[in-house]
């Protein structure tokens, strides 16, 4: 090259050309299940080949992957990711895959051309050795792609012939898997039984015991007497299976239900029983998810373990209950008993004041606002004019790059620096919260609303009840059951203060000074 030329280098454009590639390469061999591995089925075939074809190629094999056996319906695999990691990361410069066929690397399709593409941008070419084509050519890449989809498609193929297969066999109530706990698998004159064995006839017990109306935990505690330890979620699990009672249920069914062969647990009218009882409750209370009658549930919560008290009407006395649902948790109380506290509650909270106190409420309120805010309000135009100046700089980087002052790597640079201190300035917006565009309004509102609160919550529904509870109390209500009394964990500031600005006005009209009311008051 001529030497005046050298020193224009640093004008080029376009990434300067890799050296020629490496020689080292990755084999990689798999099948598709456990049995093919432990027979080491085509593993040992693989591997030989794509040896022999690395050794004929004068390619050094710098490591071994798969060797297992791993689905390629989707790219998700541990050996396969291992192997991946391994040619991106690697100080050996990786040129080449060896894998046996296309099919051994991937059938996900076109999620195995976007693999192959990234590869291929790396320096890194994928080689079947039974289906050779050179990848790093256009006409290479578009045949290898070409037997990704043809991998995909006989995979499809044969999942669907395999699920037809499935369908069949469970038309003629034959369980294609392995059973549900609690049966053995028995081959009688070449046919397969499925047989109740031990575990089995314990879970029968459960059965009768559910029907019986003992709780779940109860249930549980009993099989575990037995010997038969289960999760919570088992028990709950076992019951609904109707595989127990003789049926057959399978999303290749396309929702019909299908008679087995297989021996029963428990009688169909049995697990009708138990699960008329999960669904329905009818174990001595019902539930309603919402029920105008309990508003308090998913608020109230039990003082001892923190929990949402959940409601039910007993059928004995036909009256609402709260109750803590936490094992070895006995928090239970009749629910017009603590409607009635809440009712008492809420209307000390409740605002009863004349126009003159309102217009003073409404006076006094904005003014603690506007002074409250105006360091945040100050802020939050702080941040908004960083913003400003944020998006004219990318604005200005994108005119730049329009007018080739600077290159796509160095504007993506930039732009992301930008981009990252940008966003940590709106998160701080954020925290200052939205300005109020109507003060005066807004705070007539609260003031409306405030002076309603008992009367709102004695006549509304489920829905505006439990807003009003959560307006007034954001941390719901606790229920102490050992004292028998309620506590709030936090009141809405701006209620509280209204609240005691009121008996402090009503204070100084009755002659009563001993309070002393500073202002502005703290108002959220």
């Amino acid at each position: 090259m001529n030497k005046t030329l050298l020193l224009f280098d640093s004008f080029a454009k376009g990434k300067k050309m890799q050296g020629m590639r490496s020689n080292n390469c990755v084999i990689y061999t798999r099948v598709s299940t456990k049995e093919q591995a432990d027979n080491n089925m085509s593993l040992g075939t693989q591997r030989k080949i794509c040896e022999q074809y690395a050794s004929k190629g004068g390619l050094q094999i710098m490591g071994y992957f798969g060797g297992t056996y791993e689905s390629a319906k989707t790219d998700e695999r541990r050996e396969f990711n291992k192997m991946l990691a391994f040619v991106k990361k690697s100080k050996e410069r990786i040129a080449y895959i060896i894998v046996y066929s296309v099919d051994r690397f991937s059938r996900s399709g076109t999620n195995a051309m976007y693999i192959t593409d990234q590869l291929k941008k790396q320096g890194i070419v994928v080689y079947a050795v039974t289906q050779p084509t050179d990848a790093s050519t256009a006409s290479g890449s578009l045949q290898q792609n070409i037997q990704f989809i043809f991998s995909e498609y006989d995979n499809q193929l044969r999942r669907e012939k395999c699920m037809a297969g499935v369908k069949e066999k469970l038309l003629t109530g034959v369980w294609c898997t392995a059973p549900p706990m609690g049966y053995d698998i028995v081959k009688r004159d070449g046919k397969k039984e499925f047989v109740v064995n031990k575990k089995g006839k314990l879970l029968g017990k459960g059965f009768q015991w559910k029907a019986e109306g003992v709780s779940n935990e109860e249930v549980r505690s009993r099989l575990a007497a037995h010997g038969l330890k289960l999760s919570n979620q088992r028990i709950s699990d076992f019951l609904r299976n109707p595989f127990y009672c003789g049926l057959i249920v399978h999303n290749a069914l396309e929702g019909r239900v299908v008679e087995g062969i297989q021996e029963k647990v428990v009688s169909k009218e049995v697990f009708l029983r138990v699960n008329g009882i999960l669904s329905q409750r009818h174990q001595g209370y019902s539930v309603k998810p919402e029920n105008e009658v309990v508003p308090l549930k998913r608020f109230l919560k039990c003082d001892y373990c923190g929990n949402y008290l959940r409601a039910y009407k007993a059928y004995k006395n036909q009256e609402y209950y709260y109750k803590c649902n936490t094992p070895g948790c006995k928090c239970n109380k009749r629910a017009d008993s603590l409607h009635k506290t809440f009712r008492e509650l809420i209307a000390g909270y409740t605002l009863d004041v004349n126009e003159d106190y309102r217009q003073l409420l409404k006076i006094q309120t904005i003014a603690t606002y506007n002074q409250l805010t105006q360091e945040s309000s100050q802020k939050r135009e702080g941040l908004e004019q960083q913003i400003e100046e944020i998006d004219r700089r990318i604005k200005r980087l994108r005119d730049r790059l329009a007018m080739e002052e600077i290159d796509r790597e160095m504007y993506e640079e930039y732009k992301a620096k930008f981009l990252e201190e940008r966003h940590a300035i709106a998160k701080e917006l954020a925290k200052q919260g939205n300005k109020v565009s109507n003060l005066e309004k807004c705070v007539d509102g609260i003031i409306s609303y405030a002076s309603k609160l008992a009367a709102t919550w004695d006549s509304g529904g489920y829905a505006e009840k439990q807003k009003l509870q959560f307006s007034v109390f954001p941390e719901g209500m606790l229920y102490n059951r050992k004292n028998d009394e309620c506590r709030t964990p936090r009141v809405n500031e701006v209620f509280r203060q209204m609240t005691g600005l009121v008996r402090v006005l009503g204070e100084k009209e009755n002659g009563n000074n001993t309070s002393n009311c500073t202002v502005p008051a703290l108002v959220v």
